[in-house]
């Protein structure tokens, strides 16, 4: 499976950048240069730069300014950063460090992934076929599977979260919303910062009442249920299946009210029904299963999706 290449240009490497000799005093605070935004989201800014130390361009990721002092939105972006290099996987980005700035302010370095998200795939849907799509979804899942093993629990699984590079990478991103537990087996979740947010923007992650993007959480998610487990990410998978194989969204509604109405009442109708698309039958068998209102009725574990994934649905 082989997605088309951006329109980047790879750096090559040459003798005179792995040869170059370290300062004789090390400055962490003009280890990095050549900063150009990335991306700017709710609460954190990513940008590209050039680590001098080992001559490559990394990325860069800090909270805004507006809440870079702010002490849960620091213990989440701390959380984020560790589940990120706790997570080592073919499939999750390899975080390299975590440090303070000249500020004093949090940031964390990554790789830098070239690449599209599925969502900009999806927004061209027609042009790939199902199985260089189900390729992406068993990654994600193999990724999933070895979170769940390790205790973790990503709740933001949606396409703008999912990254496949030019080389066959695919990744999955952004673990701010990861779910871990004390030794002990008890919870402590952070309490809520800022203003709750009524916006009827289906693509945004809210902050307050609920920690999510509304159309690919889960019911339990929704309801903040405090015993909610790995089945969460099993259905949050399970919606970006039943949108690739559909064409839209499980959850219906034009406001964000309404499309949680939908996901706690309502059940899809099955995408054979009314994709433009052929709809393997076992696929669609294993996506309804995934979007179960009980969490119990959904599959036990990721891998046993991973077997349905895997098998000969053509």
């Amino acid at each position: 499976m082989k997605f088309p290449e951006t329109k980047q240009e790879y750096a090559s490497v040459y003798l005179e950048d792995t040869d170059k000799a370290l300062p004789e005093k090390i400055n962490i605070h003009t280890r990095y240069a050549y900063f150009k935004t990335i991306a700017r989201g709710g609460k954190c800014l990513i940008q590209s730069c050039k680590d001098l130390h080992l001559s490559r361009v990394i990325c860069y990721k800090t909270l805004l300014p507006e809440f870079a002092d702010d002490p849960i939105e620091q213990r989440r972006f701390l959380r984020e950063a560790r589940v990120s290099a706790m997570l080592q996987h073919p499939n999750t980005i390899p975080t390299y460090e975590l440090g303070r700035d000249n500020q004093g302010h949090y940031y964390f370095t990554m790789k830098l992934v070239h690449g599209y998200t599925l969502r900009e795939i999806l927004d061209y849907r027609e042009r790939y076929d199902l199985s260089q799509l189900m390729d992406v979804i068993i990654q994600v899942a193999h990724a999933l599977e070895y979170a769940h093993a390790h205790g973790v629990i990503h709740r933001d699984i949606k396409p703008e979260n999912i990254l496949v590079g030019p080389f066959g990478e695919v990744l999955l991103m952004d673990w701010g919303l990861a779910k871990v537990w004390k030794t002990d087996g008890s919870d402590e979740p952070l309490e809520d910062s800022g203003t709750d947010t009524d916006s009827d923007d289906l693509n945004i992650t809210r902050r307050g009442k609920l920690q999510g993007t509304v159309s690919y959480m889960s019911p339990e998610q929704i309801d903040r249920d405090p015993q909610i487990n790995f089945h969460t990410d099993i259905y949050s998978l399970g919606t970006i299946i039943y949108e690739i194989l559909a064409g839209e969204t499980a959850a219906k509604g034009e406001t964000v009210d309404q499309v949680i109405a939908y996901i706690k009442e309502e059940t899809p109708p099955k995408p054979s029904t009314f994709s433009k698309w052929p709809v393997p039958p076992l696929l669609e068998k294993a996506t309804m299963r995934c979007l179960m209102k009980n969490p119990d009725e959904r599959f036990n574990s990721i891998s046993e999706l991973v077997r349905i994934l895997q098998e000969d649905w053509l």
